[in-house]
């Protein structure tokens, strides 16, 4: 290859015209164009959602999982889950930059991936023989390809590797509740559905940091709401399953004196969570939603048949200086960040999460 596009549409194999996000598959070849970044892969993290569908699918059967996975990324060239349409990040090695790539990166770079799985060229030369197949958390040895669009953000010095990816995992969360909190301005309530997760977390750490009037975290079970109180972030903690509409918004207006939130964010990796997250919100609210199992339709014509007055948000992943932001919370917050080592791990082995 010698001069691509920014945009990536030189590596799509199939459908033509399309981009690579939306391709059904892509040419992962290791020869770069003039702006394109090869990146040795040594981990993969694959979105909540698309691990939950997989795991499911296959009963937990991990060695299933582990097979599953190596079948999509040989058909499509790419991590692209064919049913939940998500994918997740990677971490690696810088191993080549072509003379015309913006990127900024260097050779021997250990970088995460702030772009989604499902547009990342990718090639994987281990079988994953050392993923078990029971985490979102992938080893994993290959290579990646990054466009003169594509963002990427080399990891912290003062962070275990699989904990900054983690947090880089959901970085842009806290970044979009900083920014629509910051244009509604001061005195908002603040509900996040999920709390406990991941995204979840760190979404209530932003809303707490940008000025919040009040924040409720909302949690699965009491297990989740001791986390929540240990954390200190949410001033109501509600556990009710997010998939009922009726309970979601009755627990947040019992919590809220009769009014639901002016911001409600959606971090739970489970479909279903649409009409409840629009019960929860106030008339003239805004509800963001992170997770790939939002079925958006679902969204859009629930809101119209509740004739709910609310705005309504697609948690994209990127804010401009998104991955600085959520790293800064967590490295300034030692309970966020105990949080974060309970839920993948205290050493290189991580647990399953739950959120987007």
């Amino acid at each position: 290859m010698s001069k691509g596009s920014p945009v990536g549409s030189q590596r799509v194999v199939s459908p033509a015209g399309t981009l690579p996000q939306a391709a059904d598959r892509l040419d992962p070849n290791p020869e770069i164009a003039d702006d394109e970044v090869r990146v040795g892969v040594e981990r993969l993290n694959l979105d909540a959602a698309s691990f939950r569908q997989l795991s499911t699918a296959h009963g937990g059967d991990g060695a299933a999982v582990r097979a599953a996975v190596l079948d999509i990324v040989e058909r499509r060239g790419k991590m692209h889950n064919p049913v939940t349409g998500s994918g997740g990040m990677l971490i690696g090695t810088v191993e080549a930059v072509g003379p015309d790539s913006p990127l900024g990166l260097a050779v021997g770079d250990k970088i995460a991936t702030l772009v989604s799985l499902t547009l990342t060229p990718l090639t994987i030369t281990d079988g994953l023989a050392r993923w078990d197949g029971r985490s979102e958390q992938v080893p994993a040895a290959g290579h990646a390809i990054l466009f003169g669009r594509s963002i990427a953000a080399v990891l912290p010095s003062d962070l275990p590797e699989h904990l900054a990816l983690a947090v880089l995992d959901v970085c842009g969360a806290p970044a979009l509740v900083r920014r629509v909190l910051h244009r509604r301005g001061p005195g908002a309530t603040v509900a996040v559905i999920g709390a406990a997760g991941k995204s979840g977390s760190l979404s209530l750490a932003a809303a707490r940091d940008t000025g919040a009037k009040a924040t409720l975290g909302l949690v699965r079970d009491e297990i989740e709401a001791a986390q929540l109180r240990r954390l200190g972030h949410a001033d109501h903690i509600v556990v009710a399953d997010a998939t009922d509409p009726l309970a979601v918004a009755r627990k947040v207006d019992a919590a809220l004196d009769g009014r639901g939130a002016d911001v409600t964010v959606v971090c739970v990796d489970a479909p279903g969570c649409e009409h409840g997250a629009i019960l929860a919100t106030a008339d003239g609210g805004t509800i963001v939603f992170f997770s790939m199992a939002t079925s958006f339709p679902a969204a859009a014509l629930g809101a119209e048949g509740l004739a709910a007055d609310v705005e309504m948000l697609i948690g994209n992943g990127y804010v401009p200086g998104h991955a600085a932001y959520a790293l800064a919370l967590v490295q300034g917050d030692p309970r966020l960040k105990e949080l974060f080592i309970g839920r993948v791990g205290a050493h290189e082995q991580p647990a399953e999460t739950e959120e987007h």
